[in-house]
């Protein structure tokens, strides 16, 4: 297919050497070619490295970084941001997986439509890589007061044009930091959805998944106060608003499906 600008696809890493091989592989997949993935690896101390050396080996454009110490996902992901060179970003967590006609499928949607900032459809995987049945859509269009009312985007379904967006940077917020990213381009570009399954979300034991209402709060809390740097009663009510819009957004939008 035509030639429609370099994608950079930014990959944090902290020992996943389990699932990051057949991460690569789903990129090495896609049938759109011109892209990058840089893989920033905030000190593994299992075997990543050696699992993603063969194909840093044999493909240049994959990139392997590491941090110069433990720093946490925010920061991880500011020094792969630092280092792309691409017209596009998209993300890809070293434990997810694109379907084959991802990059294709999403940037044909934003150039047709003029869109610089995207999310698609994705379903939900275990360990095993086996769906697990549970379809996660979202709001056709995202604007601002939508964003920072509920995270519509899951990670690996966002791409944005990088041109238009510029050099995204957040602070160093330990969860949600993703989320802290989304709320950065909210302010520069509203967010369409393509309606389409193009990506699988690993679910494993041990996730990041908040266990608890009251740390969910606590985590959505400082999102907005020290990500977005808002008073502790501008905070306040945000975090609010998420209880009420994550609620929703599973309501109406996260589907469960038989598994044949």
């Amino acid at each position: 297919m035509m030639d429609l600008g370099l994608v950079s696809i930014i990959t944090p890493t902290w020992n996943c050497a389990r699932f990051i091989e057949e991460t690569i592989q789903s990129v090495l997949a896609q049938t759109y070619q011109n892209w990058e993935m840089i893989i920033m690896d905030d000190c593994s101390t299992d075997n990543t490295y050696e699992v993603v050396k063969p194909y840093i080996d044999k493909d240049n454009r994959i990139q392997y970084r590491c941090n110069e110490k433990n720093s946490g996902a925010a920061i991880t992901r500011n020094n792969a941001l630092k280092i792309a060179r691409g017209k596009w970003i998209a993300f890809l967590d070293s434990d997810d997986l694109w379907m084959p006609i991802k990059l294709e499928k999403q940037l044909m949607f934003m150039i047709k439509n003029n869109y610089s900032f995207t999310y698609h459809d994705y379903v939900e995987i275990d360990e095993s890589s086996k769906e697990i049945g549970i379809y996660v859509s979202g709001k056709k269009k995202v604007n601002r007061f939508d964003m920072f009312s509920c995270c519509w985007p899951g990670c690996l379904s966002v791409m944005y044009d990088a041109s238009k967006i510029g050099l995204i940077q957040i602070n160093d917020i330990k969860k949600n930091n993703d989320t802290a990213i989304w709320l950065k381009i909210i302010k520069k570009s509203d967010c369409y959805l393509l309606k389409e399954k193009l990506g699988l979300y690993r679910r494993r034991k041990g996730s990041i998944t908040p266990p608890d209402i009251k740390t969910k709060i606590k985590w959505h809390y400082t999102l907005f106060r020290k990500a977005e740097k808002l008073s502790p009663l501008t905070a306040s009510f945000w975090m609010c608003m998420n209880i009420i819009g994550n609620m929703y957004k599973k309501i109406f939008y996260v589907r469960k499906y038989r598994i044949k």
